[in-house]
């Protein structure tokens, strides 16, 4: 497996309830876990996330976390078929908090359309998940 230069690692609060959610719902690859940690290491696609249940004993977390995780952040998540992801949170009753919107955004002269929407997972983590529709 190939590793992206920069691999957001979540700290989670409870690691079966996250797991469930990106693999069952939103479609995620379990790609390898250590169990004894308590982590897992996920992709959907070419994105990749590493999952971590919060310990007392964790050294790289050096703050209060408090729900919702990560606040100021969200995390874009291009797929090619939005509509499947948004049918899945549908079907499995979680709350969208932005619902399906076409957005432009200008990279220089060129204009970008994407059509997307706002969840958050169960720590409150924002995950908005892009499709773009022009190339």
């Amino acid at each position: 497996m190939k590793f992206n230069k920069l691999i957001p690692e979540l700290t989670v609060s409870d690691i079966d309830k996250s797991k469930e959610f990106y693999i069952e719902v939103l479609g995620f690859e379990l790609e390898y876990e250590r169990l004894e940690n308590k982590f897992a290491f996920i992709s959907l696609k070419e994105c990749q996330i590493m999952l971590q249940e919060k310990t007392d004993s964790d050294k790289w977390d050096k703050s209060l976390l408090e729900y919702p995780f990560g606040r100021g952040i969200n995390f874009q998540i291009d797929v090619e078929n939005i509509d499947d992801i948004y049918s899945s949170i549908i079907n499995k009753q979680y709350k969208i908090e932005v619902d399906i919107e076409f957005n432009e955004y200008r990279e220089n002269d060129k204009i970008w359309k994407e059509k997307e929407f706002l969840i958050r997972d169960p720590d409150g983590y924002l995950l908005r998940f892009a499709q773009t529709l022009n190339y």
